[in-house]
């Protein structure tokens, strides 16, 4: 639980990574729901990406992210399903200092009412490294959009009660 009680929105330094072999900026209409939910926030895009799914490029990323100074929260989209390019836990898994189980718990339990038992084969998860949280959501728009309004949102704001992530992260200097 973290203990420090802000009364003030901090914005987060934030970077978005969609992992698919077939989209482009165009068409990552996941990518854009992201970058678009968490500026409305208040958050900062720090950088967008697409990659491909493979475990290593993905991960080369991600790893870039978790050392910058700047990134305070990594999202990526995609590969958490159980197709054959769908490797985004075994990829990022590993990167994990600590793993958020409730998150993959929470998120399952809340698209039960929308996908009934199919929700089973989500494989979401977080974690964090390097003070750095890392949440990795399905491809699918839907889920991206269920994952920031009904988790994230609140979880990533220093004024929800009573507790959030933001006292985990690193801090970062704000540029005046």
């Amino acid at each position: 639980m973290g203990h420090c009680i802000h009364t003030h929105f901090e914005p987060l330094n934030i970077a978005i990574l969609t992992l698919s072999d077939s989209r482009d900026l165009q068409t990552d209409t996941s990518g854009r729901f992201l970058v678009q939910a968490l500026q409305e926030a208040g958050h900062n895009l720090v950088e967008r990406k697409l990659c491909p799914d493979d475990k290593y490029q993905m991960r080369a990323i991600v790893s870039q992210w978790i050392a910058a100074a700047n990134v305070q929260v990594i999202i990526t989209t995609g590969g958490t399903g159980f197709s054959g390019r769908d490797n985004t836990p075994e990829a990022l898994r590993p990167l994990f200092d600590a793993e958020i189980e409730g998150f993959g718990e929470l998120f399952r339990h809340i698209t039960y009412t929308e996908l009934g038992t199919s929700t089973v084969q989500s494989r979401a998860l977080a974690g964090i490294a390097n003070q750095t949280a890392l949440f990795c959501l399905p491809g699918f728009t839907g889920a991206c959009r269920t994952a920031w309004n009904k988790i994230l949102k609140e979880q990533l704001d220093a004024r929800h009660r009573p507790c959030n992530f933001v006292s985990h992260l690193k801090k970062v200097a704000i540029d005046d």
